[in-house]
């Protein structure tokens, strides 16, 4: 696996696969390059290059004390489009990778993103304030992250059928709960927490009325890590221009239980 160094001197890794028009996947949180296991092979054989990053404190990356912000993690994502040189880029970000993308642009620029990809993300801005009446009071951020600290494994294993949408007919193997789950426990406890508080606390309504390049928005109706109501719905009339569709009976974890039909629409997105 290769990897490339941050400008604050961080060790990330990344996965690089096929030639053609490039592809960065940005991954959610607490996963990695691993999560798109179901979207590479695809797009490999549609002729697209494959960049996926493992973010700093997950997967095969430095596991650093500090630089969990969204504008740092955006200039990681900068440092890694610019370590390959890569141009006419499809960016894609699933979950808190939404964020990345998002103020990617905003810090750094369009002139290397030829679209973007926002799927089942935590945009626009998540915490309940003054003047984001519809957001989560961070009181229940405290007591969902006071349950993560007294039983990790617990907490991801309880969501995890609710990840799934399983009660709507996704069919999910128990091997691939585990999977997934080994997946979610592989980060620090420090950096599952840090990341996701910095998740909730980042504000990306300026960030995205500032797009101006194709824009596709896709979330599951079902969705109860990240409600659409508060985020996509929202996201979408901030990006009048984009291409929104909702599913109907995908949760959180559309890539896999909805990853034939996301593929397809993600394909024919690129295409035009």
């Amino acid at each position: 696996m290769p990897f490339f160094k941050t400008n604050d001197g961080v060790r990330l890794a990344y996965e690089d696969y096929g030639q053609g028009e490039p592809i960065v996947f940005l991954a959610s949180w607490v996963l990695s390059a691993d999560m798109w296991e179901y979207q590479v092979p695809f797009f490999l054989e549609h002729g697209y290059r494959c960049v996926m990053l493992d973010r700093r404190g997950h997967g095969r990356s430095d596991r650093p004390s500090t630089g969990y912000d969204v504008d740092t993690r955006a200039d990681d994502v900068a440092a890694l489009i610019e370590h390959l040189d890569l141009d006419g880029v499809t960016l894609v970000g699933q979950s808190g990778g939404g964020g990345e993308a998002v103020r990617y642009l905003a810090r750094h620029g369009q002139d290397r993103i030829a679209r973007v990809a926002l799927l089942s993300t935590t945009l626009p801005f998540l915490k309940l304030t003054d003047d984001n009446p519809e957001g989560v009071p961070e009181e229940a951020l405290e007591a969902d992250l006071a349950q993560l600290r007294a039983d990790r494994a617990k907490w991801f294993a309880d969501r995890a059928q609710g990840y799934f949408a399983t009660h709507l007919g996704n069919n999910v193997s128990q091997a691939m709960v585990d999977h997934m789950l080994r997946q979610c426990l592989s980060p620090s406890f420090y950096v599952t927490v840090e990341t996701q508080r910095q998740l909730f606390n980042a504000d990306h309504r300026a960030d995205l009325a500032r797009i101006t390049i194709p824009t596709f928005i896709a979330h599951g109706i079902a969705d109860q890590s990240v409600p659409i109501d508060v985020s996509s719905r929202r996201t979408a009339k901030l990006v009048p221009h984009s291409v929104y569709k909702e599913y109907a009976t995908a949760g959180h974890g559309l890539h896999i239980t909805h990853a034939e039909e996301l593929n397809n629409d993600l394909l024919e997105f690129i295409k035009s």
